[in-house]
Protein backbone atom coordinates (compact mmCIF):
# COMPACT_ATOMS: atom_id res chain seq x y z
CA UNK A 1 0.00 0.00 0.00
CA UNK A 2 1.20 3.14 -0.79
CA UNK A 3 1.01 5.75 1.62
CA UNK A 4 1.86 9.23 1.91
CA UNK A 5 -0.59 10.68 4.12
CA UNK A 6 -3.11 9.73 6.93
CA UNK A 7 -5.95 11.74 5.38
CA UNK A 8 -8.64 8.63 3.87
CA UNK A 9 -7.12 9.47 0.50
CA UNK A 10 -4.01 9.82 0.84
CA UNK A 11 -3.01 6.15 -0.27
CA UNK A 12 -2.83 4.83 -3.33
CA UNK A 13 -5.61 2.43 -3.04
CA UNK A 14 -8.20 4.82 -2.03
CA UNK A 15 -7.20 7.02 -4.84
CA UNK A 16 -7.76 3.98 -7.60
CA UNK A 17 -10.87 3.67 -5.56
CA UNK A 18 -12.01 7.45 -5.88
CA UNK A 19 -10.66 7.36 -9.96
CA UNK A 20 -13.27 4.30 -10.11
CA UNK A 21 -15.91 5.70 -8.81
CA UNK A 22 -15.21 9.19 -10.67
CA UNK A 23 -15.21 6.88 -14.00
CA UNK A 24 -18.26 5.02 -13.15
CA UNK A 25 -20.23 6.50 -10.59
CA UNK A 26 -22.47 4.00 -9.11
CA UNK A 27 -24.16 3.53 -5.45
CA UNK A 28 -23.38 -0.71 -6.32
CA UNK A 29 -19.44 0.21 -5.98
CA UNK A 30 -20.31 2.00 -2.99
CA UNK A 31 -21.67 -0.53 -1.36
CA UNK A 32 -19.83 -3.26 -2.45
CA UNK A 33 -16.34 -1.47 -0.76
CA UNK A 34 -18.64 -0.98 2.63
CA UNK A 35 -19.80 -4.32 3.26
CA UNK A 36 -16.70 -5.62 2.40
CA UNK A 37 -15.48 -3.97 5.65
CA UNK A 38 -18.61 -3.33 7.57
CA UNK A 39 -19.56 -7.52 7.01
CA UNK A 40 -16.26 -8.79 7.87
CA UNK A 41 -16.22 -10.70 11.42
CA UNK A 42 -12.50 -11.73 11.41
CA UNK A 43 -9.86 -8.62 9.98
CA UNK A 44 -10.11 -6.35 7.33
CA UNK A 45 -6.96 -6.14 5.27
CA UNK A 46 -5.81 -2.57 4.45
CA UNK A 47 -6.62 -2.60 0.69
CA UNK A 48 -10.24 -3.52 1.81
CA UNK A 49 -10.04 -0.94 4.34
CA UNK A 50 -8.52 1.86 2.14
CA UNK A 51 -11.27 1.15 -0.82
CA UNK A 52 -14.35 1.24 2.99
CA UNK A 53 -12.73 4.67 3.97
CA UNK A 54 -13.13 6.08 0.50
CA UNK A 55 -16.53 4.93 -0.20
CA UNK A 56 -17.73 6.50 3.14
CA UNK A 57 -15.90 9.73 2.46
CA UNK A 58 -17.66 9.58 -0.89
CA UNK A 59 -21.37 9.05 1.26
CA UNK A 60 -20.61 11.49 3.77
CA UNK A 61 -20.09 14.24 0.71
CA UNK A 62 -23.10 12.83 -0.66
CA UNK A 63 -24.99 13.84 2.09
CA UNK A 64 -23.80 17.04 1.83
CA UNK A 65 -20.25 16.75 4.28
CA UNK A 66 -17.62 16.35 2.41
CA UNK A 67 -13.93 16.28 4.06
CA UNK A 68 -11.75 19.61 3.56
CA UNK A 69 -9.91 17.68 1.13
CA UNK A 70 -12.34 15.81 -0.48
CA UNK A 71 -11.47 15.29 -4.36
CA UNK A 72 -12.17 18.13 -6.44
CA UNK A 73 -12.92 15.77 -9.27
CA UNK A 74 -15.68 13.60 -7.69
CA UNK A 75 -17.39 17.14 -6.77
CA UNK A 76 -19.10 17.55 -10.04
CA UNK A 77 -20.26 13.32 -9.49
CA UNK A 78 -21.48 13.59 -6.14
CA UNK A 79 -24.25 16.16 -7.05
CA UNK A 80 -25.57 14.18 -10.17
CA UNK A 81 -26.31 11.16 -7.84
CA UNK A 82 -29.16 10.57 -6.30
CA UNK A 83 -29.41 10.27 -2.59
CA UNK A 84 -32.27 8.40 -2.14
CA UNK A 85 -31.03 5.17 -0.41
CA UNK A 86 -28.38 7.65 1.33
CA UNK A 87 -29.59 6.38 5.11
CA UNK A 88 -28.64 2.84 4.26
CA UNK A 89 -25.33 3.84 3.11
CA UNK A 90 -25.14 6.62 5.97
CA UNK A 91 -25.36 3.84 7.89
CA UNK A 92 -23.65 1.39 6.53
CA UNK A 93 -20.81 3.44 5.86
CA UNK A 94 -20.46 3.91 9.66
CA UNK A 95 -20.34 0.65 10.38
CA UNK A 96 -17.53 -0.03 8.11
CA UNK A 97 -15.62 3.13 9.19
CA UNK A 98 -16.19 1.46 13.36
CA UNK A 99 -15.26 -2.24 11.83
CA UNK A 100 -11.91 -0.29 9.87
CA UNK A 101 -10.95 1.79 13.48
CA UNK A 102 -11.30 -1.74 15.37
CA UNK A 103 -10.52 -4.94 12.83
CA UNK A 104 -7.87 -3.90 10.44
CA UNK A 105 -4.58 -3.96 9.18
CA UNK A 106 -4.87 -0.43 8.43
CA UNK A 107 -5.32 0.20 12.52
CA UNK A 108 -2.25 -2.12 12.66
CA UNK A 109 -0.10 -0.22 10.51
CA UNK A 110 -0.73 3.25 11.90
CA UNK A 111 -0.46 1.91 15.38
CA UNK A 112 2.69 2.10 14.66
CA UNK A 113 3.34 5.32 13.51
CA UNK A 114 3.97 8.72 14.73
CA UNK A 115 0.40 9.55 12.63
CA UNK A 116 -1.89 7.29 14.90
CA UNK A 117 -3.57 9.67 16.64
CA UNK A 118 -3.71 12.15 13.92
CA UNK A 119 -5.64 8.79 11.60
CA UNK A 120 -7.76 8.22 14.91
CA UNK A 121 -8.83 11.67 14.97
CA UNK A 122 -9.57 11.72 11.09
CA UNK A 123 -11.66 8.58 11.53
CA UNK A 124 -13.55 10.10 13.96
CA UNK A 125 -13.93 13.14 12.03
CA UNK A 126 -15.73 10.69 9.16
CA UNK A 127 -17.89 9.44 11.80
CA UNK A 128 -19.14 12.48 13.24
CA UNK A 129 -20.03 14.07 9.49
CA UNK A 130 -22.11 10.59 8.70
CA UNK A 131 -24.04 11.29 11.68
CA UNK A 132 -27.53 12.17 11.09
CA UNK A 133 -28.29 15.97 12.19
Amino acid sequence: MGTWGYRNFDNDTAADFAADFRDQPSEALLLAALATAAEEEEYIDADDASEALAAAEIVAAILGKPSKDFPADLIPVIVKLDAGESEDLRELAQEAVEAVRKQSELQELWAETSDADAWQQELQGLLNRLEEE
